[in-house]
């Protein structure tokens, strides 16, 4: 009897258990393209107004979204893949601090991104999580973050089966060890840069990476240059970086016209340099200054009043645009 009631409660639990997993809803490819149709808005809100509130905000609820999908009926792989995408949109939101300079704000996501692209075991994700702590680890001055993630950007999968990728991550590297005036490093990396760029093959890639190419290469070797001491060979990179910039991207090009501006004033040439920088307040015409771009502006007017304090140039350039970059 014993035996007849224990068999008929362990086939009830077990029916009961099937039915609670069938009402589960079920999570499957379509799911994974919509969520990830999301991150191209994303980025495209990224390109027109850069970093702010908002696209953080988005970009959080998005992976959370993501990571809510998990407590459903899902594959392995399906799971993986919401796991990517949460990585991706934490990535985005860690980007948007990053150009806004809310540098605390972009490590604490940076952080959960590399934990979500772990558990995704996408190499692809990983990558784009240490490209953007390279980013964040030079915009607070800290070579040797810089140098590491750059180098764990390198050991990626990805790197190896898409060379524009190792291109990106040894320009990182590069930018590193400039900060270190590690010159041979430097010019090493940069020329691995060139020789991994030169592979790259058109294909489809996600459209974080889309700004990489020719032209930011030339405008990441411009900032190589300008760390290492070199105004003339940083002036040579600007100016082929803006030739090749597509004119959509404006916050590219205003930042390698800054870049410009600082190897002109390094050279000597307060008055070019000062005119150049016209050119990023007329491409920012209707639109807020990234946090980044307004420090890239304070160090030239720094600068400016440290190589030409008793030019009339800086006077100028200080009263006229005084009010605009501190409130464009």
């Amino acid at each position: 009897m014993f035996r007849r009631h224990f068999c008929t409660a362990t086939v009830g639990t077990a029916a009961t258990a099937v039915l609670l997993i069938a009402a589960r809803p079920t999570i499957g490819t379509s799911d994974v393209i919509r969520l990830r149709s999301g991150m191209d808005t994303l980025t495209a809100l990224d390109q027109s107004k850069g970093g702010h509130a908002a696209l953080e905000k988005a970009a959080l609820s998005g992976a959370a979204k993501a990571v809510g999908l998990q407590d459903k009926a899902a594959s392995q792989t399906i799971r993986q893949r919401l796991f990517s995408i949460a990585a991706d949109y934490t990535t985005t939101a860690a980007w948007s601090c990053i150009d806004a300079r809310q540098l605390d704000r972009a490590q604490t996501h940076l952080n959960e991104a590399l934990r979500l692209a772990g558990m995704a075991q996408d190499p692809m994700a990983q990558m784009r999580v240490w490209n953007s702590t390279a980013i964040l680890a030079h915009q607070r001055g800290d070579a040797g973050e810089g140098i590491a993630a750059a180098q764990a950007a390198q050991a990626t999968a990805i790197t190896r089966r898409d060379p524009l990728f190792g291109s990106l991550a040894h320009a990182r590297a590069a930018i590193g060890h400039a900060e270190q005036r590690n010159r041979q490093a430097a010019i090493r990396s940069l020329g691995y840069a060139e020789e991994a760029l030169a592979k790259a093959e058109l294909r489809p890639r996600p459209g974080w990476v889309a700004f990489y190419g020719t032209a930011e290469l030339h405008a990441l070797a411009a900032i190589v240059r300008e760390q290492l001491g070199e105004p003339a060979h940083a002036e040579a990179a600007s100016h082929r970086a803006l030739a090749a910039l597509p004119k959509e991207y404006r916050r590219n090009r205003a930042m390698a016209t800054v870049h410009l501006a600082l190897a002109q004033l390094r050279q000597g040439d307060a008055e070019q340099a000062c005119t150049t920088t016209e050119d990023v307040f007329e491409l920012m015409t209707g639109s807020q200054l990234p946090g980044r771009l307004r420090v890239l502006l304070g160090d030239f007017y720094r600068d400016l009043l440290t190589l030409a304090p008793s030019a009339h140039v800086a006077r100028e350039w200080g009263d006229r645009y005084r009010s605009e970059w501190s409130t464009v």
